[in-house]
């Protein structure tokens, strides 16, 4: 099985000066430093637009796979969408990925709860239809009032094929009904459960067992966002990292039930997260959020430490079927003392579990 890293880019930008270290920089540095792949957040309020950057990028490398990490289902119709990552594929030469969640922040800062998990599939079954240059049909339609010869009776993106292969789908996933519905409709899984191994076996039993339900090859491939920092003192890894734990532990909590299997320590940790998280700090270390998790909840949940201990902990994961990883903590950005956690990484991480 052969394994993929990727990193995540720029995110909420650090400085008022436009020449600064930017998105379109990281994604030649992470190719420069051998990571397969890098992925921009689409958080409007909070970070430039993810698809202007993946195609600005797509001129500046020649190798890695640029994706969104993530998209959502809510900000964009399926059609625009489809003809955003289309591009970016037809720019990079077949190196783009689509990867798509319900919402988050995005949608936050427009006063709204992430999408609902029915409106949310049916956008993915409409994603992939225009993806695979398909006509979708109008759930609505008053074009009719304009009184022309002739209107379009359906949705299709005409230049479809002509933007190269077709972009995979991946859907970040953390409860069951996404996990289900990404089973059903999308080419990857990609768990957003920490770095537990039970949690994430447990999702993979989830998303095997919606595909058998809906008459579909029980095997899907799995990839993983993952908090991830190297240092040989592991609190200084879990300093670098810091923000990042609560960030995508409560995804596990959205709604203040936990969902997938947790033992009382955890779910009281994920309660925790989820009663005090403030959305102005969301990423961020130092925030209400991040105070309340313990060390041990942290060291669980993300990987941080020395590069023979994180070689360990990811290889108990590629053990069980997992042959993607997205991870986000070590920065990019050369100027930043804390970018030598992402070359190491690299250099003695990447090396080791590509050969294995």
């Amino acid at each position: 099985m052969t394994v993929e890293f990727w990193t995540m880019g720029a995110g909420v930008p650090t400085s008022d000066d436009p020449s600064v270290f930017d998105g379109v920089q990281m994604a030649v540095q992470a190719e420069q430093m051998g990571y397969d792949g890098i992925v921009w957040v689409d958080s409007q309020n909070l970070a430039p637009d993810c698809y202007i950057s993946m195609a600005l990028a797509a001129h500046a490398t020649s190798r890695i796979q640029l994706g969104t990490g993530v998209t959502n289902s809510y900000t964009r119709h399926a059609a625009i969408t489809a003809s955003c990552i289309a591009t970016v594929q037809a720019e990079s030469r077949g190196r783009a990925h689509m990867g798509i969640g319900r919402g988050d922040s995005a949608l936050a800062h427009l006063g709204l709860a992430p999408h609902a998990v029915g409106p949310f599939e049916r956008y993915l079954e409409e994603l992939q239809a225009y993806l695979q240059g398909e006509s979708v049909g109008f759930e609505e339609s008053n074009v009719d009032a304009l009184g022309l010869a002739d209107t379009p009776q359906a949705s299709n993106i005409r230049y479809m094929n002509r933007m190269g292969p077709k972009v995979p789908v991946d859907v970040a996933a953390t409860g069951p009904r996404v996990i289900q519905a990404a089973a059903r409709h999308a080419d990857r899984v990609s768990f957003n459960v920490g770095a537990d191994v039970d949690r994430t076996l447990w999702g993979m039993e989830v998303a095997r067992e919606a595909r058998v339900e809906a008459g579909l090859d029980p095997e899907i491939p799995f990839a993983a966002y993952i908090p991830l920092a190297v240092d040989d003192d592991p609190e200084q890894a879990m300093r670098i990292g810091a923000g990042q734990v609560s960030l995508f532990a409560r995804f596990s909590n959205m709604y203040g039930t936990v969902v997938g299997p947790a033992s009382e320590q955890q779910a009281r940790v994920l309660t925790d997260i989820h009663d005090n998280y403030d959305m102005h700090g969301h990423g961020r270390p130092g925030s209400a959020q991040a105070d309340v998790i313990p060390t041990e909840f942290e060291r669980s949940f993300g990987v941080f430490g020395p590069p023979d201990y994180v070689v360990q902990r990811l290889g108990e994961l590629v053990e069980i079927g997992i042959d993607r990883f997205i991870f986000r903590g070590s920065p990019l950005d050369p100027n930043d003392p804390d970018t030598e956690s992402s070359v190491r990484f690299t250099q003695e991480v990447i090396p080791q579990l590509k050969g294995s």
